[in-house]
């Protein structure tokens, strides 16, 4: 696979992956509620995200509340937001330099080793945005896991894990490709500048014979 068209696969894997994770972030269904031990189903379903918590009813209704104050959320709630906010940002910056040093683009052509190095930083961007994503999704998943396991949890209080949480892992796992094949693309080297010869005037040798014999003088 040339250059360019690693390049692309790249850029297209990284910019899906930032999308997914985008779309994570918005879905409430990061745990929803679990039936296990439950002898009663119940006729709602309880999902909650990182801005709102849902009510699902059997009839195909839906309401959501968002969060009433921040400070009072939970510390693993809290940090997996900060995490998903700075990883799509990060994200949002590779994409931005990763156009920018696209082969395919005419941003920047007049200088091709600084657009293979926006590129490459680009996907350094998206590499971090990707394990920011994953670090959200993996820490929330592992609260989710204590909880349902923890003794001291009442069975009809206890949550698993949401479809919003596989779509968060699916998204690290392209963002993360993405930019790893963004910084395998090299920066292409600036060809050697070529020196002219200094141009010097030949001179013309003339080879006169000093003494005139016969009367004439031989060039």
């Amino acid at each position: 696979m040339g250059g360019g068209a690693l390049q692309l696969a790249g850029f297209a894997a990284a910019l899906g992956g930032w999308a997914a994770a985008l779309a994570a972030a918005a879905l409430p269904q990061w745990r929803q509620s679990s039936y296990a031990g439950d002898a009663i189903i119940t006729a709602v379903g309880l999902y909650e995200g990182l801005w709102m918590s849902c009510a699902a009813q059997s009839t195909g209704q839906l309401q959501c509340r968002l969060h009433d104050s921040l400070l009072s959320l939970d510390a693993h709630l809290q940090t997996a937001r900060a995490l998903m906010v700075v990883a799509l940002l990060l994200g949002l910056a590779g994409a931005g330099a990763s156009v920018a040093g696209l082969r395919c683009t005419t941003v920047g052509e007049g200088d091709p080793v600084a657009k293979g190095r926006a590129a490459v930083a680009g996907g350094l961007l998206f590499l971090l945005s990707g394990l920011g994503a994953l670090t959200a999704v993996s820490l929330y998943a592992s609260r989710v896991t204590y909880e349902f396991f923890n003794p001291s949890t009442p069975l009809n209080a206890r949550y698993e894990f949401g479809s919003a949480l596989f779509v968060g892992w699916a998204a690290a796992g392209l963002t993360v490709l993405g930019g790893s094949l963004l910084c395998c693309s090299c920066p292409a080297r600036q060809p050697p500048s070529r020196r002219s010869p200094p141009s010097t005037a030949r001179r013309s040798h003339i080879k006169i014979s000093s003494p005139v014999v016969g009367g004439e003088q031989r060039l």
